[in-house]
């Protein structure tokens, strides 16, 4: 795992922004999975935190496409394309924008970001209505596949809030239905439209074979996210 610190211009000021990476070989499939089939996508090479601050947009790279979910506030693009540089990559490569909900700290860098990328834009199909956007969104629904991503719906935060999960890797983007800005927890209840719905979503996700979480707040959980999440699942009402 690396950590790469960039400095770019950010409206009036300098920002700072942290990219994480951990990429996994396509040769070495994560434990306990096995090849895709032919003609399937092969696993994701990795993925790029793109830390903006108090949110995270997160870069998933399979062979030479990404696809990038989460967008931070407005004015956020120039560190998103600061974190495909890292990558090794660039907007030509990026060919699906997935949001994850309806909210501003991860919808709010959609005017910056669409007229750098030519790319299929989705969001939960509930939260599609509440996205202002240029270039029609593509509603998805939990069990939606995406770049070989399964979508799993989340919903509680929003009512369409949709976490990203690679099955073969065992990576989950969780948006805000969990956070680590105190352990593992869930959706943040000042934020939260239907508490019942968002506890209900952590007990769904701690069912999948989750090795590593990506929230939307706080850092990348990279080691026993199994059992972390299990814990919190037990304790949510």
């Amino acid at each position: 795992m690396k950590r790469r610190s960039l400095l770019f211009a950010a409206g009036a000021g300098v920002l700072g922004v942290t990219v994480l990476s951990a990429c996994s070989s396509p040769a070495e499939p994560a434990p306990g999975s096995s090849a895709p089939p032919p003609g399937s996508p092969a696993a994701p090479t990795g993925w790029e935190r793109v830390n903006l601050g108090f949110v995270s947009a997160y870069l998933l790279v399979r062979g030479s496409e990404v696809a990038i979910v989460d967008l931070g506030t407005s004015g956020s693009e120039a560190g998103i394309g600061e974190g495909l540089k890292a990558a090794g990559s660039g907007w030509a490569n990026v060919k699906h924008v997935i949001l994850t909900h309806r909210h501003d700290d991860h919808v709010g860098g959609l005017s910056g970001v669409q007229p750098q990328v030519k790319a299929t834009w989705y969001a939960g199909e509930a939260d599609v209505s509440g996205i202002r956007s240029e270039t029609a969104l593509k509603p998805v629904k939990d069990g939606d596949e995406i770049f070989g991503l399964r979508i799993i719906g989340t919903p509680g935060h929003t009512a369409g809030h949709v976490s990203v999960f690679d099955p073969a890797t065992g990576v989950l983007v969780a948006g805000d239905a969990l956070r680590t800005t105190d352990g593992l927890v869930g959706s943040d209840p000042q934020y939260t439209l239907d508490p019942a719905q968002a506890a209900a979503s952590v007990k769904k996700l701690a069912g999948l074979d989750i090795k590593q979480i990506l929230p939307g707040h706080g850092d990348p959980l990279t080691a026993g996210s199994a059992d972390a999440l299990k814990k919190l699942a037990a304790t949510v009402r």
